[in-house]
């Protein structure tokens, strides 16, 4: 069978999701599709609005037939060390091509901006550093750099946040020498970082969250924005563990770890570094709430994501030992298929280069270990008695399986 890779959130799953696997599944004529999706704490250092669990259930029943983890040491990375880790997971999976969404909308652009950034690579990295020196931002100082250049006219706007992590998909597979074969789609309607709904149907998955927090869990604002799976999936969410999640939850545990570190153990966590650990004690003692917290921490310098991921780290009290970088995943965490996805499952097992995990304890190392941590940090945003509930499904939930009925589904849909 022919798979498709795609690397996702689903933060939730919306209409431009659907959108996407409907072409990938076009462009590449592949049989399946395949999701590298991110667990309960995600790129931009925010935890997820509903669990892994919720989010796959969501996918199978939309269109992707397996879902894999990224795990944690690459989901919460800045975009080059998540684009390595995700690449290596879909090609470990046996995909022959990965499909990623743009604004650009145009593969061939990505690889003459790669191909441009290769031959003048030295003055590139000596750009970023000048720029970094200025107090730019790493992405700015990334994106001022490219432009210095004088790029050629068929290279990509790596402002944009969609073609930034593409860029780095692309530099990703050439690096390490893959055999696999790059394909994008421009993204329809909604950018990614829309706050509003911009269309009749296509919302960008920040504005779906504004919208449910905006309205204190009610989700009928969002109806006619999201597939009914989704819609339905929110909703026993919901019920079942009664809260969406958000950053204002773990604010009391952030506040705890801030105030119990010394600045010479606060150092010790990935991402702090260049002496921020100070402002980070001294803001704790000050602030009551996260969103004050974070307005007074934010500078030129510090992205909001940036430091989100930072403060993500502390939260979940990941190292540096911990978060040694790699470029690739060492096992394949299965969170959900369908009938077909199990179908191509069976003939993955007798290739796959690295171990595929169905169930949590029968394997460990650093990696898996790390996820283990932050799933259970990730339920303690929850109320009793749900709070619980959600700790033990690390262990206990089975990768979903979906049966092929998505014709029905979409049905169901109209």
């Amino acid at each position: 069978m022919k798979a498709v890779g795609v690397v996702v959130e689903y933060n939730p799953f919306h209409h431009g999701h659907a959108y996407h696997i409907e072409r990938a599944k076009m462009e590449t004529g592949a049989d399946i599709v395949i999701a590298a999706m991110s667990g309960n704490f995600l790129q931009r250092g925010e935890p997820a609005l509903v669990s892994k669990w919720a989010r796959t259930e969501m996918a199978l029943k939309s269109g992707v037939d397996l879902v894999f983890e990224l795990p944690y040491s690459f989901a919460v990375q800045k975009a080059d060390t998540f684009a390595y880790g995700a690449v290596s997971l879909l090609v470990a999976a046996g995909c022959d091509t990965i499909c990623f969404g743009s604004e650009s909308g145009n593969i061939e652009d990505f690889y003459h901006t790669y191909q441009f950034l290769e031959k003048y690579k030295d003055l590139y990295n000596h750009e970023i550093k000048q720029f970094m020196g200025k107090g730019y931002s790493y992405p700015k100082a990334l994106s001022l750099a490219f432009q210095a250049l004088e790029p050629e006219e068929n290279g990509i706007d790596l402002s944009l946040p969609n073609n930034i992590l593409g860029f780095q998909y692309v530099k990703a597979a050439e690096k390490s020498e893959y055999p696999v074969k790059m394909v994008t789609i421009a993204r329809k309607s909604a950018n990614y970082h829309d706050q509003h709904f911009a269309s009749a149907s296509i919302a960008s998955a920040t504005s779906i969250r504004k919208a449910l927090f905006s309205n204190k869990d009610d989700i009928t604002a969002i109806h006619s924005y999201v597939p009914i799976d989704t819609y339905e999936g929110l909703q026993n969410y919901l019920h079942d563990f009664g809260a969406f999640h958000n950053w204002n939850m773990y604010w009391p545990y952030l506040k705890l770890n801030l105030l119990q570190l010394s600045p010479t153990e606060l150092k010790k966590i990935y991402e702090v570094e260049e002496g921020i650990e100070n402002r980070l004690l001294s803001l704790a003692i000050k602030c009551e709430t996260f969103p004050e917290f974070m307005e007074k921490l934010k500078t030129k310098r510090y992205t909001w994501t940036r430091l989100q991921r930072t403060l993500t780290h502390i939260l979940t009290h990941s190292t540096k030992n911990e978060m040694t970088e790699t470029n690739e995943v060492s096992y394949l965490r299965l969170l959900g298929m369908t009938e077909t996805g199990r179908m191509y499952l069976n003939q993955l097992k007798k290739v796959c280069p690295i171990p595929i995990i169905s169930k949590r304890s029968s394997f460990t190392n650093q990696q898996i270990q790390t996820d283990t941590k932050a799933a259970r940090i990730y339920a303690m945003g929850l109320p009793e008695p749900y709070r619980q509930k959600a700790i033990e499904l690390e262990f206990m939930q089975q990768p979903i399986y979906i049966q092929d009925d998505r014709n029905e589904q979409k049905n169901k849909a109209i």
